[in-house]
């Protein structure tokens, strides 16, 4: 199988949908053999910070020399950008060629019975091969949807798990309490690993640490409440922790969170045999990148990108803006998924918003940007809605004054798009 037919056979399976559930990933990987049995995995769960917490880790953990293998969601720019190995994106003929192994073993589940897997169990069962076949010292897999049915709990033993914030998400499939939706995220525990909690909501904790005494866990808690700011500007931040000095290019002050519960995974690492410098540490931090993360797309004129896209996201983005561009008038491009509770993030931000434009993000969950546009007019918003997303660039670039900037924020689904919108305007201005 190439490249292209590989594409065509995976994102053909998006008519399946996307269902939790063990079963058909552990027979998919059962007649691959098994190749998430050796691999040395760090496995990450969590509503807000995941994606940046695996960035500081696996930068740190290149520095000091380890082959890293990392699989996240959702592809921010192409197909392949979730699945790397040492910050490179995983090979078109490896692509094409694991597909056809898997698609060969997929047509024996189906002859046997067994529902056809879904698109995420199909790439999680890639991302395994891979890692596998380049033998990865070690493995950050990230969960794609809650933890404890989610197809990258494949893995019977973590070395290390790691649990970032938890907050309201996904709440028709999680449950609609903080403590289901941490029963959820604490699926990964199991005994024989290791757990990095970040602070929680109360309720969470319980249940988290609840699960990690009956497994006999050993918890190293991380403590935000050690981090001490010490300079901030839009190209890197300096903050401390116990008198050491470190580092970031990701920026926002929750960042310096996510590299703290990165640091303190590290440590976690150390004790089961992990050697990391302090000095790969420090130019692992500072190496770190995580695209549409605060992200400054552009200086003249300004332009941020955030994947915010959930309450808790939104609160950060506002206090990172506040803090960052606190004189500025601020204009918005703004698109969301439907299920997400997009007039709280509305009146959350509506204190900063100039003007907003919106786009339909390319998901068939998206929220059109005709309907999003009526909502905020409802809440005395002045908006837009675009046809696309180079048209609510272009107005806003048109728009833009003095002592304004551009935030595009509401989901990671159209991140990449606008990134390379915008770069195509650039050339095009040049």
């Amino acid at each position: 199988m190439n490249y292209k037919e590989a594409l065509e056979y995976i994102q053909g399976t998006k008519t399946f949908g996307s269902k939790l559930g063990l079963d058909r990933i552990k027979m998919l990987v059962d007649l691959l053999g098994n190749p998430e049995k050796g691999l040395q995995v760090i496995h990450v769960a969590g509503t807000n910070g995941k994606g940046s917490t695996i960035a500081f880790m696996s930068s740190v953990l290149c520095q000091a020399g380890y082959k890293v293998g990392i699989y996240t969601s959702p592809g921010l720019y192409n197909f392949n950008d979730r699945i790397k190995i040492n910050q490179k994106e995983i090979d078109d003929e490896s692509v094409g060629k694991i597909t056809g192994k898997i698609k060969e073993k997929i047509d024996v589940m189906l002859a046997q019975g067994f529902e056809h897997p879904t698109e995420f169990e199909i790439m999680t069962a890639l991302a395994l091969v891979y890692f596998k076949e380049q033998e990865c010292d070690l493995v950050i897999l990230e969960v794609g949807l809650g933890g404890r049915l989610d197809s990258t709990n494949v893995i019977k033993t973590p070395m290390l798990a790691v649990i970032t914030p938890i907050d309201f998400d996904h709440m028709d499939i999680l449950g609609d309490t903080i403590e289901l939706i941490a029963k959820e995220k604490a699926g990964i525990l199991k005994r024989g690993t290791r757990l990095v909690l970040s602070p929680q909501r109360e309720e969470a904790e319980v249940i988290i640490l609840k699960r990690a005494e009956r497994f006999d866990i050993p918890v190293h808690k991380v403590d935000f409440s050690s981090i001490n700011p010490i300079s901030w500007d839009i190209d890197t931040q300096c903050f401390s922790v116990d008198q050491e000095e470190y580092k970031t290019s990701i920026l926002g002050f929750h960042q310096t969170q996510n590299a703290l519960v990165a640091i303190e995974a590290l440590y976690a690492l150390e004790t089961i045999g992990v050697r990391v410098p302090q000095d790969a540490l420090k130019k692992g931090l500072v190496m770190a990148r995580w695209p549409a993360r605060f992200e400054i797309l552009d200086k003249d004129p300004l332009v941020v990108i955030d994947g915010a896209h959930n309450l808790q996201g939104v609160q950060i983005l506002k206090e990172n803006l506040k803090a960052y561009f606190g004189d500025k008038e601020i204009i918005f491009i703004m698109g969301v998924m439907r299920d997400k509770n997009y007039v709280e993030m509305i009146r959350e931000l509506k204190p900063l918003m100039h003007k907003v434009y919106t786009v339909t993000p390319n998901n068939n969950r998206a929220l059109s940007a005709v309907e999003l546009q009526k909502v905020l007019e409802e809440e005395g918003v002045d908006s837009k809605a675009c046809l696309g997303i180079t048209t609510a660039l272009e107005s806003s670039l048109r728009d833009i004054g003095e002592n304004q900037i551009i935030c595009a924020f509401g989901s990671l689904y159209f991140m990449g798009e606008l990134r390379a919108s915008y770069l195509s305007l650039e050339d095009k201005h040049e």
